[in-house]
């Protein structure tokens, strides 16, 4: 048998060799010869891949240079549409970084050493298709300036930030999702006016004292928790035809800074109001489904906080609702809440 195989690979090789082809290319050739499950070979349109990162041939528009090291930002071929920089120590983005790199789509630069004052003024102006751009866990103490209109997704949490103003957002009008949570911003003035696309507002974490003016009226999602709200304005859902999470844990709210029927509009899923300072349910949407109030100051379980008419069509659509660190106990709640409250599975005193 050891003969037929090596009879037939020595019949084989000759022919092979006379087209110029190594017969057993395929077990080492990818490596020594460019070739890549398939004969890829590296794309070097627009400019080589800097040795400190990857460039896979099965990705050509991608490159890979997170995690390694770096302080300055790399050589960026124009080809390159996603382009991953986080986990570095990169300080600076002059001017001339992305001078090339006009084609990008994504800018992943989170986690990394960045300051306001070493981004040049024109350092994003050129990349007029970003969609995404992710700056979290830096040094940033404002919004760089001249952001790509194009973006879609804007990640700056997690670092410095104490002031918004409408210049940083100007003509933002395509952004769906803006993470802003854990700075220190204090005022946002009406900057978030012209962002119209907006779906997802995260700005919990911060030092606000008043929930910001001209929120976008298309939000789906507005987390507000852990600043130093304690009052909320007239009307201050009622405009919102697609909000469905709000949550506004961890400040300083009481009964007198709600207006009457703040919660209590249709669409609502999930208001979570726990850890402020409520001495009472406020009413809410027979709509809501997830109601979080734990931590409160509660001293009583008003049942017409969730239903007014109670019959078989009428009831609360209430899945969750927790109350436990108040002044109330199971005793309190009415014995004719289960009518009301037929959906919620357990409550939480």
């Amino acid at each position: 048998m050891r003969l037929v195989i090596v009879f037939l690979l020595s019949a084989l090789l000759p022919l092979s060799l006379s087209h110029g082809r190594d017969p057993f290319a395929w077990l080492y050739g990818w490596q020594s010869q460019g070739y890549y499950f398939g004969s890829l070979q590296a794309d070097t349109t627009g400019g080589e891949c800097p040795d400190v990162c990857d460039c896979p041939p099965s990705f050509p528009t991608a490159m890979y240079c997170d995690g390694r090291g770096l302080t300055d930002m790399p050589t960026i071929p124009s080809r390159v549409k996603y382009l991953y920089l986080q986990n570095n120590a990169i300080t600076a983005v002059p001017d001339s970084a992305m001078i090339n790199a006009t084609n990008l789509v994504w800018l992943m630069m989170h986690h990394n050493q960045l300051t306001s004052e070493a981004i040049g003024k024109k350092a994003f102006l050129k990349l007029e298709g970003l969609e995404r751009l992710y700056l979290q866990h830096n040094n940033l103490n404002s919004i760089p300036p001249n952001l790509p209109r194009s973006l879609r997704d804007l990640r700056i949490n997690h670092n410095k930030i104490e002031k918004v103003t409408s210049a940083d957002l100007e003509g933002m009008d395509n952004l769906t999702i803006l993470y802003l949570h854990d700075n220190a911003v204090t005022d946002m003035s009406t900057s978030l006016k012209a962002l119209t696309s907006l779906t997802l507002l995260d700005i919990s974490g911060n030092k606000l004292t008043k929930v910001p003016e001209a929120l976008p009226e298309h939000l789906h999602q507005l987390y507000l928790e852990s600043n130093s709200i304690d009052s909320l304005p007239d009307d201050f859902l009622g405009r919102f035809t697609q909000l469905q999470y709000v949550r506004m844990a961890h400040n300083q709210l009481t009964d007198k800074g709600i207006p009457p029927n703040t919660f209590n509009v249709t669409g609502l899923v999930e208001l979570d109001l726990s850890f402020n300072k409520l001495e009472r349910i406020p009413p809410v949407s027979t709509t809501l489904q997830h109601l979080y109030l734990q931590a409160n100051q509660i001293k009583e379980f008003t049942l017409g906080s969730f239903c007014s008419i109670v019959d078989v069509m009428n009831f609360s659509k209430l899945r969750t609702l927790r109350l436990d660190g108040n002044e109330i106990s199971r005793q309190d709640i009415p014995s004719d809440s289960s009518l009301c409250l037929r959906l919620a599975s357990d409550i939480e005193v």
